[in-house]
């Protein structure tokens, strides 16, 4: 139990901690958030006298008031998920947030899945048939997926497979001519706009998890418990999955949870490439536009986003394995 309430203790002063490392970090920027926003403002014709006002309804902080006091209302605001309006769309920034979050979440979630899915059973086969031609060819393509950035495949589908043959969309995330809703006519627009940035994020990915699957099962196939499964008689089949299986993935579960938060903030490229309205999209818009409250909850949420996958992967981690829940130093 103790583990448990540790980790769980841990999110709030974690989430603390983002805040205030996203509050300083704006404030390092040239000219500081408040000089761009008066700028702005003045030149829409807001009357100098409003300006403070004006800049207190976007980002719910007085520009007048000292630093502490910015900071007191700033994170009275994240706590209350009163993020401020975004400049440049003109709406609160948890509107904006609130409907860019579900088509990142897709697309990491999506693409992480496939990824292992796929990586670990090339690694299993790499390693089953070890020096064996499959595996060379295997590990050198690999090699290879790890060398290339994943928006490279990124930029060759879109220019390919988009533009050149007209075989995928070239961005959206959905066709707007179709109403949103849970119909089959919708789920299949998705599915299709969706499809280059997802084979994109994860054939990048692909390389990495078959060489970590292949490495783990090789060794766990040197294993005492494994030449012990086999002088029993038990198959091939229950030896492979109840025994190596099981073994070589765990190690490789943890690194799962955490790569969907990292990738999280990787769609920031992606969704850019694609016009694919996540959150990436969005923080590159309220970069290039000055849109600092909207820039600040593009931030957050994916720093939140990341600690919240790092608490998933403690949690069942410790379920899978009793010793990390026990606090067993040996456990892996």
């Amino acid at each position: 139990m103790n583990y448990y309430l540790r980790r769980t203790l841990r999110i709030p002063v974690t989430v603390l901690a983002v805040a205030t490392l996203t509050f300083g970090l704006i404030r390092l920027l040239p000219g500081g958030p408040f000089t761009q926003l008066r700028i702005q403002l003045l030149q829409r014709g807001v009357p100098a006298e409003q300006v403070d006002a004006r800049i207190q309804v976007l980002q719910n902080i007085r520009p007048d008031a000292p630093l502490w006091q910015q900071y007191i209302d700033y994170i009275a605001g994240v706590v209350q998920l009163d993020l401020g309006q975004s400049i440049s769309l003109g709406e609160p920034v948890m509107g904006v947030l609130a409907r860019a979050l579900p088509w990142t979440v897709f697309l990491v979630v999506t693409s992480t899945i496939l990824m292992f899915v796929i990586g670990v059973l090339i690694g299993a086969l790499q390693a089953y048939w070890e020096g064996s031609r499959f595996d060379k060819i295997a590990s050198g393509g690999s090699i290879f997926l790890m060398s290339v950035p994943y928006y490279i495949f990124a930029v060759l589908g879109l220019f390919f497979l988009a533009f050149q043959w007209g075989w995928f969309p070239t961005g959206n995330a959905a066709a707007r001519s179709i109403d949103s809703g849970f119909t089959v006519a919708y789920i299949r627009t998705v599915l299709y706009h969706a499809a280059l940035p997802i084979a994109a994020f994860t054939i990048g990915g692909i390389g990495s998890t078959a060489l970590n699957m292949r490495g783990n099962s090789i060794q766990v196939l040197g294993e005492e418990f494994v030449e012990v499964a086999r002088l029993r008689g038990l198959s091939d089949n229950r030896i492979a999955t109840s025994y190596v299986a099981k073994n070589a993935i765990l190690p490789m579960y943890t690194g799962l949870l955490l790569q969907v938060g990292f990738r999280l903030g990787g769609t920031v490229v992606l969704e850019q490439i694609f016009s694919y309205p996540g959150l990436g999209y969005y923080l590159i818009q309220a970069v290039n536009a000055n849109d600092y409250p909207l820039m600040m909850g593009c931030f957050l949420v994916i720093t939140v986003t990341l600690v919240i996958a790092v608490f998933v992967a403690d949690l069942t981690y410790g379920l899978i394995d009793p010793r990390i829940s026990a606090g067993d130093s040996n456990a892996y």
